[in-house]
């Protein structure tokens, strides 16, 4: 994808998995796209694919025919909810789920082929601290870890935090708390897992908000749509379009244009990440 505009990419992750991220991933990218931005999703969980299923999309192809030279990355792009453009991962094939380094850059260099001009990129990495999420956190602009109130969400999140940092040189990390009962509820749990980071680690972490537990949003999921697309008017929309109103302030980082060769050229240079400014 050649564009003169930058992209901000930013990689959705959690410690753990059942803490939403998907859904925030999808919600998010729909309210970005609401407020008029070009938005790219792609599933970066190479071999258990979440987007696809969470909105009732049945793909023909996906990333792993991309990367056996079956179809071009164009041929698998999907139409989502709001006009974003759905990157498909494979769901259930082991061999993606431990593709190397180089595997990685080649399925992100194929963005390049991309005739569309995206403002933002989010990337829906998998759940945990396996080398695709270290790979593709490190790629991007901004890292968004997403917590729960669970003991171990928090735990998690924190190990997951202090990986990013001592094997990708990550020292800033927006963190969003999901499935609370209110902002100072919300605020209270990112204070206490900001006071262990400051305490043990050399990162800094900055609250990117709540959203709230929601009925709604259950029911959106068991009918494969995005709350934000079936329910727009529901407790958890109006907290997923607040969060992409927080996005759309989070300043493009001087150095490089921020465009997908940047994505591209920052996958084997950890040391980079520690100064993007986040």
């Amino acid at each position: 994808m050649k564009t003169m505009s930058p992209v901000k990419v930013i990689a959705v992750s959690s410690g753990k998995g059942g803490v939403g991220k998907t859904n925030v991933s999808v919600n998010l990218a729909c309210q970005l796209a609401r407020r008029g931005n070009r938005v790219l999703l792609m599933d970066a969980d190479l071999g258990l694919a979440n987007v696809d299923i969470m909105l009732g999309l049945k793909p023909k192809w996906n990333l792993s025919h991309v990367l056996d030279g079956k179809c071009s990355i164009e041929d698998i792009l999907l139409p989502g909810p709001e006009g974003i453009s759905i990157i498909p991962a494979a769901s259930g094939i082991k061999k993606m789920a431990e593709l190397g380094n180089d595997q990685h850059a080649a399925i992100v260099r194929s963005l390049s082929a991309l005739s569309g001009d995206y403002d933002v990129m989010i990337v829906d990495t998998a759940a945990g601290i396996s080398d695709s999420v270290i790979t593709f956190s490190r790629a991007s602009q901004y890292v968004l870890v997403v917590v729960t109130d669970e003991l171990t969400s928090m735990a998690d999140a924190y190990a997951l935090i202090k990986v990013m940092n001592r094997d990708a040189g990550i020292k800033r990390f927006k963190v969003l708390r999901n499935m609370v009962n209110s902002h100072d509820h919300a605020r209270d749990g990112f204070e206490r897992l900001n006071e262990v980071a400051q305490r043990f680690l050399d990162v800094t972490l900055e609250y990117a908000g709540f959203i709230p537990r929601d009925p709604y949003l259950i029911k959106a999921d068991t009918r494969q749509k995005a709350v934000s697309d079936l329910y727009p008017g529901a407790e958890s929309s109006l907290a997923f379009r607040r969060l992409a109103e927080t996005v759309d302030k989070w300043a493009m980082p001087s150095g490089p244009s921020g465009d997908i060769e940047f994505f591209v050229d920052r996958m084997f240079t950890p040391a980079a990440a520690a100064g993007v400014a986040m």
